[in-house]
């Protein structure tokens, strides 16, 4: 890398934030000075970044033109009010939230997928990290993608309580302690019973039937990918796990792809970690294999006996790590290392 550079963190003390600063340290990002922010309920406390304790500042105060790059994990109401305060002091933004990822002059980046599209980053000074299933997914299927072409991809997910924050994480904590001794419940975080339940309803209903979390996945693979006419099915299922989301995925490629070729592929892909014999019971789960850990984890490679070029797998990845905190990080390295 080229230099050190001035890092912000906006939500510092939050799941992804917390995530970032254990990252900035294990990763040797090349830090001049780093900056954690977050709102009145947080600023003052200490948080310790490569063994040494930093003071968490207030937000609404921060003077944007002293970092060279602020990583967003606050919440789209958060970006919405901030990030254009610190792109007008010359900052780069790397956001965490969808409310930037749709607009076209911003590039919504995957670092193992499509990193060349960081060229462009200099239109607003933006740069959006996509939706946490859809980057491990496109992880896995980028190097199927450039070998057949991908036509169609149906996908059900399977995520974990906390891609919707800590209070859904002491939700299934909470219920699942009551229902095992007897109590009653109570439902907050999410409209119906968590623990020991599935619900396959995750983020406001659009106008077509799908759900914003599901549509998420058509509208970001078809921009990461480049390509407009890949067609995406999507169910997005909410399940009782605390950390690491699965998907099952199904997809017909435009040209014939042997499983063995795929696992070959994937095998030898930047990161992804296969864990594929299920004779042998190994087989990747977010809680043994994905929960704190980088890679996304295949499985289940198989050719779909339901369709002609058809492919079957099962993806699972850190949702906090890979699909938040890990690519923003890798985003700035990629930033550091090219452009500064």
């Amino acid at each position: 890398m080229s230099r050190a550079v001035n890092l912000a963190i906006v939500g510092a003390t939050g799941a992804v934030g917390q995530v970032l600063c254990e990252l900035i340290g294990s990763r040797k990002f090349p830090v001049n000075e780093l900056h954690l922010l977050a709102g009145p309920n947080s600023a003052g406390s200490r948080v310790q970044v490569s063994g040494k304790q930093h003071m968490v500042g207030l937000l609404s105060e921060f003077d944007f033109s002293r970092a060279d790059i602020a990583i967003f994990s606050a919440g789209g109401e958060v970006s919405r009010q901030y990030v254009p305060i610190a792109t007008e002091a010359g900052c780069v933004v790397i956001d965490n939230t969808s409310e930037y990822r749709y607009e076209p002059d911003v590039p919504l980046v995957v670092a193992e997928v499509n990193p060349e599209a960081l060229d462009d980053f200099r239109n607003r000074n933006i740069i959006a990290n996509p939706n946490c299933s859809t980057m491990q997914m496109l992880v896995a299927l980028k190097p199927i993608h450039d070998a057949a072409g991908i036509e169609h991809i149906n996908v059900c997910t399977y995520q974990a309580v906390s891609g919707s924050g800590q209070s859904a994480v002491e939700e299934l904590a909470r219920q699942t302690a009551c229902l095992l001794n007897g109590q009653d419940i109570e439902c907050k975080a999410y409209d119906k019973q968590i623990a020991f339940n599935v619900l396959p309803a995750i983020d406001r209903l659009e106008d077509n039937g799908y759900t914003r979390e599901e549509m998420k996945l058509v509208w970001e693979t078809r921009k990461i990918l480049g390509d407009e006419a890949i067609m995406v099915s999507p169910t997005a299922v909410r399940v009782p796990v605390f950390y690491g989301h699965s998907e099952a995925v199904h997809l017909r490629t435009r040209q014939p792809l042997d499983a063995a070729e795929v696992r070959a592929l994937l095998e030898n892909a930047p990161g992804v970690r296969v864990i594929d014999d299920l004779a042998n019971g190994q087989y990747a789960t977010p809680v043994l294999d994905a929960s704190g850990q980088d890679p996304v984890f295949v499985s289940r490679i198989r050719n779909d006996i339901g369709q002609d070029n058809g492919l079957s797998l099962w993806i699972v990845a850190d949702n906090l790590r890979k699909g938040a905190g890990l690519n923003s990080l890798q985003i700035a390295e990629i930033l550091v290392d090219r452009h500064f």
